[in-house]
């Protein structure tokens, strides 16, 4: 701490500037007593000046929390402030708003910074320190200079022995070590605003008649703040010209997973969990921790005694002594469980290393905190739904026949749109399209997406239907895009934006001639025009379209077939594929024309497969394709014409490949089908099988394994019985295998 009258003035007023070490448990409690023993009338703390407003809100919030500052219009250009409840900030706010003392921030200007962070090309939405760590090796980490000069490795594990272990923060060796550390250096440009907005913040304090102030700032600017502060007209120069853009703040939720990720220079916060601990249990910590950790294991059916935690607490003090500690850290702990709570299982550490280490906890706040209308939407709607936000993933099942589900789902579709990636759509554990499962996971930048969406519409709903008129208005987006969109509208039940983006979708799909994004767009569109039966919402309007998309697909497949490569004919496979299935589920439903969509379809592929110029991964698909239809009755007749000596090999393999693509119980179940392959396979030389064996493991090595073995076992029998009834054994060649098994059974008699 440095403490002193203000020069020139006689028993003048008092300035303390504690530094501390951001999110440090020791420090936070060093600076509550010291507060306590203080009594200042007036409290600086380094951070944004914009949010002093903010500050009486404090008392609600549920840390960890941050201050967002954002550029309205451009909410992209962003930072935070975070706070946990061990960070001596908060620590500071909590006890000025409990004595009604005023409390200030007293660093640059958000309004400065994110205008210099457009000058400089920061990431978007970094914390103030991360920006820290951009500075020079120096000014990132002077723990880590303070550690090495003491003599440690690790600069965590020296601050924890002389800061944290030790109770109380000596707060006068800080500065001292920080003002040896500082000794001819010079700030960058950044730094030398910062710390010239603070001594003008300082001196703003001072002129207003607060006779004890106590400043709260980062140990690394202590010899900046303390001592005789130079003129203010230098600061003012300093400070002169900076750029300036209207910023807001907030207060938003934050995590301790995000908090460990995004540590600043000597932060100590890539265990918050332990230091939230350490803040939490100053009396008996190890003892708690492992007590702690015994249950989280014993939750996941571990068994873990008493007896186990005692050894466990008894090794951690002894790792402490034999290494000079004054208390076991976190590593001593970690060893110690490791050891004899998980008993060396990495798997159980981690879980440790996850739940309690770094953590699960999610802030909270009020519904008096500053939001934008699109935020306090989607708080009552989460309310409403009953989806409480959380830092960990939680899986849910929904079922879309239940309107509690239903709702829900429209909801998480809806913030998809939004860009609010808050749940992730998975696989459905059950049958049947009325079943979906998503993964929940709450990221403090999904408020900085709402808020940048904030200008779309009030409430999630509007928002999302305004947004996906804009993405259907933009020339730039690809049919397959606008179809995707078509479905996105069904699924997030946004009727009143469906017209709109169908006629864009049939205007684009009017221009476009390829058929490859046809094909590529078709698919979602017949999902999208099935949804009507499935969740209950119209798909009006989709089936002219999907109709006449279908039909100019089928003009064009004969032209699109011709003289395709083997990576070209790959890529077009997989579009008829997805054509094929996506025409299934057309067929399911009556259309009442003469020509049904599946016979249109089938009709143009027949055609297609008589031609002579195919590749022959298609020739193969097409024909599995109609053969499974029971279009053909000649498909052992095109796999004998394919497999003939006449044709290359490569070409007859790719249309193995294609025909037995997705399967090959087919080979299984008609033996004259596995005995064209078998022949054709065997007949083969040395050299052409060389050739041609990376296509056939490509293709049988995508079979299962019951598949594989089946067909193996299949070939087995009928070469056994191929060679029933018919001498082909060579006698004399064989004489002298026969002699050595009768040597090896003793009987060179017989």
């Amino acid at each position: 701490m440095s403490a002193l009258p203000v020069p020139g003035v006689a028993g003048g007023p008092i300035v303390s500037v504690l530094g501390v070490r951001h999110h440090g448990p020791g420090s936070a409690r060093a600076v509550r007593q010291e507060l306590e023993r203080l009594r200042p009338d007036a409290i600086l703390i380094e951070g944004p000046p914009e949010a002093d407003p903010l500050v009486t809100l404090a008392p609600e919030l549920e840390p960890p929390v941050a201050l967002l500052a954002h550029v309205p219009g451009a909410p992209a250009r962003a930072a935070f402030w975070p706070f946990a409840t061990f960070s001596p900030e908060w620590q500071a706010i909590l006890y000025g708003t409990a004595t009604g003392i005023p409390v200030r921030f007293c660093d640059l200007p958000a309004a400065h910074s994110l205008a210099e962070s457009e000058d400089r090309d920061e990431k978007p939405g970094e914390t103030e320190d991360e920006k820290r760590d951009e500075s020079s090796g120096l000014r990132a980490d002077p723990i880590g200079s303070l550690a090495a000069a003491a003599g440690y490795d690790d600069p965590e594990r020296w601050w924890e022995d002389v800061v944290e272990h030790r109770g109380d923060t000596p707060f006068e060796v800080i500065a001292e070590a920080m003002a040896a550390v500082r000794e001819g250096y010079e700030p960058d440009e950044r730094e030398a605003r910062r710390e010239a907005y603070m001594r003008k913040t300082l001196r703003a304090a001072l002129k207003e008649g607060y006779g004890r102030i106590a400043v709260i700032c980062g140990a690394w600017h202590v010899p900046a703040l303390a001592g005789p502060l130079p003129p203010a007209a230098r600061d003012n120069a300093i400070l002169r010209g900076l750029p300036k853009v209207k910023a807001e703040l907030t207060w938003v939720p934050w995590t301790y997973g995000r908090l460990a990720s995004w540590s600043g220079y000597g932060a100590g916060i890539t265990s918050p969990g332990w230091y939230h601990h350490l803040f939490g249990a100053p009396d008996r910590p190890v003892e708690r921790w492992l007590a702690e950790a015994a249950a989280v294991l014993r939750d996941e059916g571990l068994a873990v005694s008493s007896a186990h935690v005692i050894e466990s607490v008894r090794l951690a003090q002894s790792l402490a002594a034999l290494r000079g500690r004054p208390l076991a850290g976190l590593g001593e702990v970690t060893e110690a469980a490791r050891a004899v709570l998980c008993e060396g299982d990495d798997l159980a550490v981690e879980l440790i290393q996850r739940r309690m280490v770094v953590g699960d906890r999610l802030g909270q706040v009020t519904d008096g905190t500053p939001m934008v209308p699109l935020q306090r939407d989607l708080r009552d709607q989460q309310r409403r739904l009953r989806l409480r936000p959380e830092a960990l993933d939680r899986e849910i099942d929904l079922d879309l026949r239940k309107p509690l589900d239903l709702d829900r789902s429209h909801l998480l579709h809806r913030l998809g749109l939004l860009g609010v990636d808050w749940g992730g759509l998975g696989e459905s554990r059950g049958k049947g399209t009325f079943r979906e499962t998503w993964t929940l996971r709450w990221r403090p930048e999904h408020d900085l997406a709402l808020i940048e969406q904030a200008a779309l519409g009030t409430t999630v709903a509007g928002a999302a239907a305004q947004r996906a008129r804009d993405l259907a208005a933009t020339d730039r987006t690809a049919l397959a895009d606008l179809t995707s969109l078509v479905e996105q509208c069904l699924l997030a039940d946004l009727p009143e934006a469906l017209p709109e983006v169908l006629a864009a979708l049939s205007a684009r799909a009017a221009l476009d001639t390829d058929v490859t994004h046809l094909m590529a767009a078709l698919p979602a569109m017949v999902r999208a025009h099935r949804y009507g039966d499935v969740r209950g919402t119209s798909a009006g309007g989709l089936a002219v379209i999907v109709r006449s998309m279908l039909e100019r697909i089928c003009v064009g497949l004969p032209v699109a077939v011709t003289g395709l490569d083997d990576d070209a004919a790959a890529g077009l496979l997989k579009h008829v594929d997805a054509v094929h299935a996506a025409v299934a589920l057309l067929e399911t439903e009556g259309t009442g024309e003469e020509v049904s969509p599946r016979s249109r379809w089938l009709v143009t592929l027949r055609g297609v497969s008589d031609r002579q110029d195919l590749h022959g991964l298609i020739e193969g698909r097409l024909t599995r394709i109609l053969l499974d239809a029971g279009e053909l009755d000649d498909a052992g007749d095109r796999m004998a014409r394919a497999m003939s000596r006449g044709q290359v090999p490569a070409r007859a393999a790719a249309w193995v490949e294609g025909f037995l693509a997705g399967g090959g119980l087919l080979l299984v179940h008609d033996p004259r089908l596995l005995s064209l392959v078998d022949g054709w396979l065997t007949g083969l030389s040395g050299e052409q099988f060389t050739d041609v064996l990376p296509l056939l493991r490509r293709t049988f090595g995508g079979f299962a394994v019951p598949e594989r073995r089946a067909i193996g076992e299949r070939v087995r029998s009928a070469g056994s019985g191929a060679r029933e009834g018919r001498q082909d054994v060579d006698e004399r060649r064989a004489a002298a295998a026969v002699a050595t098994v009768l040597a090896i059974l003793g009987k060179e008699d017989g």
